[in-house]
């Protein structure tokens, strides 16, 4: 009995995966972290994507961009329920199932990355051509970049993933293993295209909006064709969002860059996976920290006065 009790399918007795051994505190501490980071995610992005859907105000490209971003936080949040689900170690729902999660985990996280590139453009342009801003970034091409960001992502990691899907738990040795089998070439084209590629278009384009609003600052002479001082304290705010963003993926992408597969098999394993999805929770947390509209849309939800007529034109900005 206490043999079949450390089976995932005790039925299954010569299949069957075992329980991952992991100390008391451990399992306790995942067992309260998991899901409140889940929680948080899930519920502040809502009030993001909630916000920018509603408000008429809020419908400019900036916050399109941000409601994509908020969008994909939210799923990413969602999708956190399976890392819960396998704790201890077991895998219920099947090799198929594991497949389609997989690929939906990284399309989601690859459109993440795709919406934080162009948030950084369009950051760029405010900040260092705000003369040719309201020309170059407009409504409809900031919601046509954004489709084909999140289609290019879904074609990308479906082709990346098709063997995967045609043969899912290939490289699975019990039943109650979530494992995805992933070649050296495919992994390599993956990592340029979803994180080296651009992170570092990313990484470039921040050093020039660093550059271009400190010498704006130290300009001892008035610059009227600068940028204004509220495009400023957004590409500070995104840049926060960034940072935090560098910090919360590269232990992940480094990780998988190495061949090793990421899973809650150790605790410095658990420790990167937690970090990676908890970047889509700490998002909103840094709006609500340094963006008044976001802090007065949650009051305007909370206290369901969303739901009075013409709520919609409220003034948040």
């Amino acid at each position: 009995m206490a043999e079949e009790a450390e089976l995932c399918f005790p039925l299954l007795v010569n299949t069957s995966c075992r329980r991952t051994p992991r100390p008391r505190l451990a399992v306790v501490g995942a067992s309260v972290l998991l899901p409140t980071v889940f929680l948080l995610t899930v519920t502040l992005n809502l009030m993001v994507i909630m916000s920018i859907s509603h408000f008429r105000q809020l419908q400019t490209p900036t916050h399109l961009l941000l409601l994509s971003l908020a969008s994909s936080d939210f799923l990413m949040g969602v999708f956190l329920l399976f890392q819960i689900f396998q704790l201890d170690g077991c895998w219920l729902f099947g090799d198929a199932t594991c497949a389609a999660v997989y690929l939906l985990d990284h399309l989601i996280s690859s459109a993440s990355i795709g919406t934080m590139v162009l948030i950084t453009v369009d950051r760029y342009v405010a900040v260092c051509d705000p003369l040719h801003y309201l020309v170059r970034v407009t409504r409809r091409r900031v919601e046509l970049s954004i489709v084909l960001c999140w289609l290019f992502s879904s074609v990308f990691n479906v082709a990346c993933s098709i063997d995967t899907l045609q043969r899912p738990g290939r490289g699975v040795s019990c039943v109650g293993e979530c494992v995805v089998l992933v070649s050296g070439a495919v992994g390599q084209v993956d990592l340029i295209f979803t994180f080296i590629g651009p992170i570092s278009t990313i990484a470039l384009l921040n050093m020039r909006v660093f550059v271009a609003a400190v010498s704006h600052r130290v300009s001892v002479l008035p610059r009227p064709r600068g940028p204004k001082r509220s495009e400023l304290r957004a590409a500070r705010t995104l840049g926060v969002v960034v940072i935090v963003f560098f910090v919360c993926i590269t232990p992940y992408f480094c990780v998988v860059a190495s061949g090793q597969n990421v899973a809650l098999n150790s605790s410095a394993a658990a420790v990167i996976i937690c970090l990676f999805y908890f970047n889509s929770c700490i998002n909103p947390l840094i709006y609500a920290l340094f963006y008044r509209w976001f802090r007065k849309s949650i009051k305007l939800i909370v206290t369901l006065q969303i739901l009075q007529p013409d709520s919609s034109r409220a003034h948040l900005l």
